[in-house]
């Protein structure tokens, strides 16, 4: 993979964008300011020039900023946290589909304040700050105007999206394991993925990979470089390198490097295990029901 100089500046720029939330976090000492799913939002705008997000500029700042409000929200219920987990990503994939918004990070900016059980508001204003930034970055440098009209997700994916994920968080939940029930980056590949028809095993599987390697990174370097700004300074350009590796663009893996500094001790340590069973789970269904839904088509050639 080469890079242009631009392309290496973008990289630079988004990196540095990101660093400098978690210093503002760092300085403040307030962890509810970092926001994880800045990484993927600026990868996927400023680096990749995901054209679909890019269209339209205001879903990147309405749609993570309500969807946070969502989760927020929905975090002050008293019901369990398994079923928080569920009702908040219910009301993100009606949000999306409201909105005709195929902006999935809305997920993860949502699911964050119920894992980390966020009480304070400075996460929805930090979310509200650095979304509107992005928004603007968009208008003034990169919009590339209004793209087609997209289709919004259908029903049935929708309930492939909802009953997917009423199955993992049962299972988690009868295993003893419910703090397992919402992995947000792998909520966002799902979301992504379910609705690409020519998804298959092995693209399935190196995303497994990143996203297992991202969390891993994303764990380990906390682990030996404590401080936020350091760990995420070395983090991050090794999630780049693990990608590189993988020749695959996939912005929710840059995502783990900052949910490590955020997550309570018992799901950070399970971060790894559970991101590979949660992604081969969500993403063996993916593949899963691509093969049954071209099946049909398989049979009509044959005869």
């Amino acid at each position: 993979m080469s890079f242009s100089k631009e392309k290496t500046l973008d990289y630079l720029i988004g990196f540095a964008f990101v660093l400098a939330m978690i210093g503002l976090a760092t300085w403040s000492g307030d962890i509810e300011t970092i926001m994880p799913e800045l990484g993927p939002l600026t990868t996927g705008l400023w680096i990749y020039h995901n054209r679909e997000w890019m269209s339209h500029p205001e879903n990147v700042f309405l749609g993570p900023s309500v969807a946070a409000l969502i989760g927020f929200l929905v975090n002050m219920l008293t019901i369990s946290y398994g079923l928080k987990v569920f009702v908040t990503i219910a009301l993100i994939l009606l949000l999306l589909r409201l909105m005709n918004s195929p902006l999935a990070p809305s997920f993860a900016t949502g699911l964050l304040p119920v894992l980390t059980n966020a009480s304070h508001w400075s996460y929805i204003f930090t979310v509200l700050g650095f979304t509107l930034i992005l928004a603007i970055a968009v208008v003034l440098r990169h919009h590339p105007g209004k793209g087609p009209e997209r289709t919004p997700m259908s029903l049935k994916h929708m309930a492939i999206y909802l009953v997917a994920s009423l199955v993992w968080i049962l299972a988690v939940w009868l295993a003893g394991k419910g703090q397992m029930a919402g992995i947000p980056p792998v909520m966002v590949v799902f979301f992504e993925v379910l609705q690409k028809p020519g998804y298959n095993a092995k693209i399935a599987a190196r995303q497994v990979i990143a996203l297992t390697g991202a969390a891993a990174i994303g764990v380990f370097i906390h682990l030996f470089a404590a401080p936020w700004l350091l760990a995420a300074a070395i983090s991050l350009p090794l999630v780049f390198l693990l990608l590189t590796a993988l020749r695959i663009k996939l912005p929710a893996a840059y995502a783990f490097p900052v949910l490590a500094l955020v997550l309570p001790q018992a799901m950070f340590k399970m971060l790894p295990l559970t991101t590979v069973l949660a992604a081969s789970f969500f993403l063996g269904i993916t593949v899963a029901y691509r093969k049954l839904a071209r099946a049909p088509e398989l049979v009509s050639k044959n005869e």
